[in-house]
Parts: C-alpha cells; sequence; structure tokens
C-alpha cells in the first residue's frame, strides 16, 4: 500500500475527515471527531492505527512489519511498517477495524456514535452486525 492507496481507502469509509492537525505532512483520520489512522504524507514507510489491546500483542509478535506505535499510547495503537511483509490485505483490515473500534469506544454521545455505526453496517464494513 502507498500513501494514495492508504488515503482512498480511508477516505472510503463513510463519515471519515481527512486533517493535518499536527503539522502539513501527518495525515489524520478520523470518524465522529476521533482519531483512528494516521500516516506520514512525505514519508510514508509505516501508518499507525488503534488496535485491540490483545490482538495489538499477537500482532506485533507474529509480524516483523507491526510494533507499538511510536508517538501513541503504546497499548492501543500500533504502527503497521508497509515494507515489511505485511500485505495489503490485512493492512486494510487493520485500518478498517481501528474505524469501528473508534467508533464503538470512542465516539460521543451515543446517538452519534449509533448512526456512525449504522452507516459503517450499511456501507458492508461489519456485516455479522446486519443480523443484530
Amino acid at each position: 500500500m502507498d500513501i494514495v492507496e492508504f488515503r482512498e481507502f480511508c477516505l472510503s469509509l463513510p463519515n471519515v475527515e481527512e486533517t493535518l492537525p499536527f503539522d502539513e505532512s501527518m495525515l489524520v483520520y478520523k470518524v465522529g471527531g476521533r482519531m483512528f489512522a494516521m500516516g506520514n504524507i512525505d514519508r510514508f514507510d509505516r501508518f499507525a492505527v488503534k488496535c485491540d489491546v490483545e490482538r495489538g500483542v499477537v500482532l506485533c509478535e507474529e509480524h516483523a512489519g507491526i510494533t507499538p506505535a511510536w508517538h501513541m499510547n503504546k497499548r492501543h495503537w500500533i504502527d503497521v511498517y508497509v515494507e515489511r511483509g505485511v500485505d495489503d490485505a490485512l493492512q486494510r483490515e487493520l485500518i478498517r477495524d481501528s474505524y469501528l473500534l473508534v467508533i464503538a469506544g470512542n465516539v460521543s454521545p451515543a446517538s452519534l456514535r449509533k448512526r456512525l455505526m449504522a452507516d459503517a453496517v450499511r456501507g458492508g464494513l461489519c456485516p455479522d452486525m446486519k443480523k443484530r
């Protein structure tokens, strides 16, 4: 995945906002006003996403290209190095999972969280939830 594919995938998710809150080179993607992914537009060798704590530990053990995130809470965020053997499918899965994790656990008020999750379900991002 390169920076163009990263941007296109993040922006393809419903209700995503692209921001530059830190400087002109650090792209930050938000849903409901909360960050779920970030990457450097000038030197795109990795990107950071939020991750379930237990899954993050397993991913870091199994993949040389996944580490605790450099400038983020290392329990909740991982860095995904795009050239270290992490295939595009897993990269996209981690971005999508971060997006859903942020909606479910960080977006408030509850009415906004419910609307954003409904949009994600309608967009086919969590098909197992359609049955609920």
